[in-house]
């Protein structure tokens, strides 16, 4: 049968209190001695124990959590930060090896940062801003050093690229990348906003996107409008009044067959005829016109 290990699971949409108990729960689980540790990740090596796994990875999860605080200043969820540290330090359990002679908690620092440092990346920005492992480096980097909002001058920026060992340059891109805000590709629409959206800076390519298409489109609306009216004169009133009260009404407002055959006391069977007449009339009207 194969075994399985268990963990309390944080949700994404957790709420404070929630991960306030998981905290609490995990300053609850017993330190383990160094003996106690480099048994169990023996026995994990030998054995492939999982029991053993759980153990180790329980009485660490206090270190994950108070690394996942140091990275409050991102804007992300806690209980998120927690969950990406937990498998840094799952990962680090299945690698840590007793022959090392050091303590787990030191081994498996670096794997608890990296996911959270990765995590923080996919998720600071819908535009990413570091795409390179040297980015990402300069990027918490920089962020550690710098102590004010302001923007560097020419001389920090100096300082800091030669402690980093990096250009300069890349220092005042990478800073740029740390205040530029994303925008969304299509706001709202909102009444007195200047606030533009890039969507909006696209050309239009439709149709009628020119101001002369504009026009010739009005020109063309307004000179068939004409022409209808010049050709709808030349019917006969009864059928002008068919094709008013069948056509030209507005919404719900349209007449049935059955409706015209009262008011003119004529069969349904005449008004359909006289309808059809009318608009064959009309169809050759137009077509002499034009």
């Amino acid at each position: 049968m194969q075994q399985r290990m268990k963990f309390p699971i944080i949700a994404s949409n957790a709420s404070a209190s929630s991960i306030e108990s998981y905290i609490q729960y995990t300053s609850s689980v017993p330190l383990l001695s160094k003996e106690e540790e480099f048994a169990l990740a023996q026995d994990l090596q030998d054995n492939n124990n999982l029991e053993a796994a759980q153990k180790l990875v329980l009485s660490h999860l206090r270190y994950v959590v108070r690394v996942a605080k140091g990275y409050l200043g991102y804007g992300l969820n806690l209980g998120d930060l927690i969950q990406e540290g937990t498998v840094g330090l799952m990962k680090a359990v299945k690698k840590f090896t007793p022959e090392k002679d050091v303590r787990l908690v030191t081994f498996a620092m670096h794997w608890i940062k990296s996911e959270i440092n990765e995590f923080v990346i996919r998720n600071w920005r819908v535009v990413k801003i570091a795409t390179t492992k040297a980015q990402r480096k300069l990027f918490f980097k920089l962020r550690s050093k710098k102590k004010t909002l302001e923007w560097l001058s020419v001389a920090e920026r100096e300082v800091i690229a030669q402690d980093l060992g990096v250009k300069a340059k890349e220092v005042e891109q990478m800073e740029a990348r740390l205040y530029t805000a994303d925008v969304a590709f299509d706001l709202p629409e909102q009444e007195n906003d200047e606030t533009f959206a890039p969507v909006e800076y696209l050309e239009d390519k439709s149709v009628y996107a020119s101001p002369l298409a504009t026009v010739e489109s009005g020109d063309w609306d307004n000179m068939a409008q004409d022409k209808f009216s010049e050709v709808f004169a030349k019917l006969d009133g009864r059928s002008q009044r068919i094709l008013t009260c069948r056509w030209l009404q507005g919404e719900g407002m349209k007449a049935t067959l059955a409706d015209l055959a009262e008011e003119m006391q004529i069969s349904k069977e005449r008004v359909r005829q006289l309808e059809r007449k009318a608009i064959q009339q009309m169809r050759e009207l137009i077509e002499e016109a034009v």
